[in-house]
């Protein structure tokens, strides 16, 4: 059964009730007899079952869909191999101080 919000447009009372579908609305506040009425409020929302967690998601690309990026359609070898070409030298340590 559904749990619905209710206020008071006299005291501003809140208060919820569950009631069926097919009940009628309250339309007394039970504090001090004023008009009620029923605002609206998001429902409860549950996620059950795999598929729902941020590490089940693909991975997101940067290029938009349907265009590819030229640097993800080199394989990982080439890319490898070219980063290392255009890499400088690296220089020996030196571990002696004379």
């Amino acid at each position: 059964m559904p749990l619905y919000a209710y206020r008071c447009t006299k005291c501003g009372h809140r208060f919820e009730k569950i009631q069926s579908f097919s009940a009628e609305p309250v339309k007394e506040c039970p504090q001090c007899g004023g008009k009620v009425e029923r605002p609206l409020t998001a429902p409860g929302l549950q996620f059950k079952g795999s598929g729902w967690y941020v590490n089940d998601y693909a991975p997101k690309s940067s290029a938009p869909a349907g265009e590819s990026a030229p640097a993800a359609a080199k394989p990982a070898s080439d890319a490898k191999a070219s980063a290392a070409s255009s890499a400088p030298a690296a220089s020996p340590a030196s571990g002696s101080a004379s």
